[in-house]
């Protein structure tokens, strides 16, 4: 019974070795066999590897070689371009140094020619000269003078005559002068006046500002009058506000600081915003409005009168004097009346037109800053003109247009016969205040006629009225149509100089309050 059992253990143990050497045989040949296909599909990849290879280093050739040959195809052609453009520059070089070879040839031969001209003129004039010699030796012979005591003598017989005939000549003139004299000169100046017609407008030393309502006037008085304080020191114009109806009165003998203060004013009540900050940013836009309005009215004046050249501080001073009065008279449109008078005088007399109206415009200058300096408007005037280099002509003019100094130039005496015809004419100096201010009236009772009229203002001395309509009765459209009528109405039934511009005003409000 054992050695059966060992046996089958022993058969069992031999049968296992067996098994396991065949599974291990089995195993090493899969291994082998998966190795060789591994190692060729290396290969085959090795190989496409090296192909792909090939291929992109036969076109990195390719277009190596087309770029190489497309570079020196543009550099061959732009290589011709510039040989051709070369050759062109070298043929119109040429062609210039044969025109200038041409041109030096042709000069040299007028100069050759000159000289010529040039040797055979001196041959004549020493021929001349040595016949003039002999011929004045000739005389000297005959009349047994030297030349110079015959000159002498004929020059003494031909003064003579001269002088003989000159006093009766200036003894005529001196008759008919002193007999056209006076006839001459009234047609000279009724001529003048005739044909200069100029404006003039009446002003006083205060201004009235118009205001919406009676309200208006504690909001510019202030706290404590903190804002009529601050606009009379801004401005240096004295504020009356009394019992007028809706009205300021600016009071000030500077009309240029009247006209800064009005315009201010009236900027702060369309405004509404009256407190200092404010007042001190209005009253600044007015300086520079005054300012760039008297620079606009002196290139006018300027313009107007036809003078050109003037130095801009001078035209700027021109306009200044549009807020300067004498005697009531306007004292830029009186400088302009002035010139137009001098150059109408110089024309009918001869003289230089242009000159005359240049020392009439300028001729009241030193008007324009006699309030700032000291001295008469004339020693003034006469300062700005030398120092502006103005000619020594218009100086004169200026210093002598009312007889301080005697005039050394007939424009000087010109311009001091139009100053007078200016000064004195009917109606130039001042208009009646009764007539003024009813002017005013009649401007605001026809624009308040209209339908749809709330009120209505006269300002600028009546040549502006403002006219303000109620929103909800008046539309945009209206306002044109309105505009025009009321226009053509005062046209129809008033007299006035100048224009009167109206402006109708539309405006809507909407105020509410922050509790």
């Amino acid at each position: 019974m054992v050695p059966t059992i060992i046996a089958v253990l022993v058969a069992v143990a031999i049968a296992v070795v067996i098994t396991y050497f065949a599974t291990l045989n089995y195993h090493r040949k899969v291994s082998e066999a998966k190795i060789g296909s591994a190692e060729q599909k290396a290969r085959e990849i090795i190989d496409d590897a090296v192909k792909t290879a090939d291929a992109k280093k036969r076109e990195a050739l390719l277009e190596a070689k087309e770029e190489s040959i497309k570079a020196k195809n543009d550099f061959e052609k732009e290589t011709k371009e510039r040989r051709a453009e070369l050759q062109r520059y070298e043929k119109r070089v040429l062609n210039k140094e044969e025109a200038i070879d041409r041109k030096a040839d042709a000069l040299e031969k007028k100069e050759q020619s000159l000289s010529h001209k040039e040797s055979s003129l001196d041959k004549q004039r020493a021929k001349v000269e040595e016949l003039h010699a002999k011929r004045l030796q000739e005389l000297e012979r005959i009349s047994g003078l030297t030349s110079e005591q015959a000159k002498d003598y004929l020059l003494k017989t031909v003064e003579d005559d001269v002088k003989r005939e000159m006093a009766v000549l200036v003894k005529e003139l001196e008759t008919r002068a002193k007999e056209d004299a006076a006839k001459k000169a009234k047609d000279y100046v009724v001529t003048a006046i005739q044909k200069c017609a100029a404006d003039h407008v009446a002003e006083t030393t205060i201004s009235l500002v118009q205001l919406p309502n009676d309200e208006m006037k504690g909001r510019i008085i202030g706290r404590e009058g903190r804002n009529i304080r601050t606009i009379e020191t801004l401005t240096g114009v004295d504020l009356i506000i009394d019992d007028t109806p809706e009205a300021v009165i600016l009071s000030s003998f500077d009309p240029v600081r009247r006209e800064v203060a009005r315009i201010a004013l009236e900027k702060l009540i369309v405004d509404g915003r009256i407190h200092p900050a404010r007042i001190e940013e209005m009253v600044e836009k007015a300086q520079n409005e005054v300012e760039q309005i008297m620079r606009e009215e002196g290139e006018a004046a300027v313009l107007e009168v036809g003078v050109h050249g003037i130095r801009p501080e001078l035209v700027r001073l021109l306009g200044k004097m549009k807020y300067r009065t004498s005697y009531g008279q306007n004292a830029l449109k009186h400088s302009i009346e002035v010139a137009q008078l001098s150059g109408l005088l110089a024309g009918e007399i001869g003289e230089d037109v242009r000159l005359a109206k240049r020392a009439g415009l300028l001729h009241d200058i030193g008007k324009s800053v006699d309030h700032e300096m000291e001295g008469s408007h004339i020693s003034i005037g006469v300062d700005l003109c030398k120092r502006y280099k103005e000619s020594q002509v218009v100086i004169n003019a200026v210093e002598s247009h009312h007889g301080d100094v005697e005039p050394t130039s007939l424009i000087a005496c010109i311009v001091q016969a139009a100053d007078t015809i200016s000064a004195a004419r009917p109606g130039a100096r001042r208009e009646t205040l009764e007539t003024y201010t009813t002017r005013l009236k009649q401007l605001e009772e026809i624009a308040g006629s209209f339908k749809g009229v709330d009120k209505t203002f006269a300002i600028q001395a009546g040549r502006e009225i403002r006219v303000m309509v109620v929103p909800e009765q008046v539309s945009d459209a209206d306002m044109v149509l309105m505009a025009r009528d009321i226009s053509k109405q005062i046209e129809n039934e008033l007299d006035y100089p100048g224009q009167i511009k109206v402006n109708v005003i539309r405006e809507s409000r909407s105020v509410a309050y922050a509790k």
